[in-house]
């Protein structure tokens, strides 16, 4: 049951990154992308206040789930784990966290800007 959960749980992280990265590519889904990058960033930032900053609830659950499966001292992030652990490129984390930061916060400009410009590109 616990290795289900896992696997479901990396399916919908690699989901959420991807349609954080590229939603706002495709105009019939910038709206969307919009209101899932809203949530990540009140996730990251509101949440984070009382969590730490970056505080993913996804990552949590799963944290919880790898735990049962034996998994130890596992890093704050998933994009960290997954690069560093299923990867292994060992990267630092700080280098890890800022990429994801500058992707996350380049593809919203991208999504506000062609979504309020009104541009169907």
């Amino acid at each position: 049951m616990y290795a289900f959960l896992d696997f479901t749980l990396t399916v919908v992280h690699l989901l959420v990154i991807c349609f954080n990265l590229f939603g706002w590519v495709w105009s019939r889904s910038r709206r969307l992308h919009l209101l899932v990058s809203g949530l990540t960033a009140a996730s990251w930032l509101v949440l984070g206040i009382w969590y730490g900053l970056g505080y993913c609830p996804i990552t949590d659950w799963q944290w919880q789930v790898k735990g049962h499966l034996g998994e130890q001292n596992l890093p704050a992030s998933f994009i960290t784990y997954w690069l560093n652990t299923v990867w292994r490129l060992n990267l630092p984390e700080s280098l890890i966290d800022a990429g994801t930061a500058i992707g996350f916060f380049l593809a919203l400009a991208s999504s506000l800007y062609l979504y309020f410009s009104g541009r169907k590109t």
